[in-house]
């Protein structure tokens, strides 16, 4: 009998970690890559998931009712995950924000708290929140962050049109929501402030490092002696944070082309390394 290891089921995860960390899905919404996230949820399996905030769109919902079977699909994924033994934390965010009323409670076994604390395997404490709470705009002018909210919805249906036009002509995938947050100055200073202040919150409450989302930018790098990572989203980056089973981070990213999840990079709290982004991937022509 031959000794060589049989490849695993169809339905058995190839990818084994021991913590996930994903967020701002935005089920609710047109440009929730529900399908893909669904992809990732059956390659990578942890027996502790955290949703790091703005799982489910309420602003949108509230402007407008839906709901496609993919999205209703995401849901049960999870009810189904947490009723087989995993560790299911919900952290809200800003557009989920209503579920924060219910901290503390636990639904369908999934866990609610404002913020927690997460002890890797090499013993180095994370703190978990979304990160809307260093955010001046949500915290002060309510009304601009919803009308950010608006424009940012109306980039992503330029950006959709405009990438049907480039598909046709030859050309590659192209982010028009990243390009303008790369270019537009106080943009950049905008998210290089709202790093540093969840650092110095982190080491302020003992923590070796933070892990957030809210401003869809999949990260992670140390800044100072504390480790930031960011999960991005899944509406263009497509990106997750894992914990390896010897405390490493790992920035994961769904690859639509190939159905695959790629690992981008890899940082251990405390280590000094190159900060590792993840680009958008480059989805299948629709």
């Amino acid at each position: 009998m031959s000794s060589r290891a049989l490849p695993p089921a169809a339905d058995e995860p190839t990818h084994q970690f021991r913590t996930l960390w994903l967020s701002d899905v935005h089920l609710g919404t047109r440009d929730c890559k529900a399908g893909e996230l669904l992809g990732l949820l059956r390659e990578c399996d942890a027996p502790t998931l955290y949703l790091v905030g703005d799982i489910i769109d309420g602003w949108q919902l509230r402007r407008g009712w839906y709901w496609p079977q993919a999205h209703n699909d995401v849901v049960q994924k999870l009810l189904r995950k947490a009723r087989k033994g995993c560790r299911v934390i919900f952290v809200p965010g800003n557009h989920d924000e209503f579920a924060r009323h219910y901290a503390g409670l636990h639904f369908g076994g999934i866990e609610v708290l404002s913020d927690v604390v997460h002890e890797t395997a090499a013993g180095a404490r994370l703190w978990v929140v979304h990160g809307d709470w260093f955010d001046g705009v949500v915290m002060h002018a309510k009304w601009l962050a919803h009308l950010g909210d608006v424009l940012y919805i109306l980039s992503l249906k330029l950006n959709r049109w405009l990438n049907q036009l480039r598909h046709r002509l030859g050309f590659s995938y192209w982010s028009l929501s990243q390009y303008l947050k790369g270019k537009v100055k106080n943009a950049v200073s905008y998210i290089s402030n709202f790093e540093q202040l969840l650092a110095e919150e982190a080491a302020r409450r003992q923590c070796a490092g933070v892990v957030c989302g809210h401003i869809h930018r999949a990260e992670l790098r140390g800044i100072g002696a504390t480790l930031y990572a960011n999960c991005g989203d899944w509406v263009e980056s497509l990106t997750a944070v894992a914990e390896r089973h010897d405390g490493t981070l790992a920035l994961l990213q769904w690859m639509p082309s190939t159905a695959s999840v790629r690992v981008v990079g890899e940082l251990k709290p405390g280590a000094a390394t190159a900060p590792v982004t993840a680009p958008p991937p480059q989805p299948c022509a629709s």
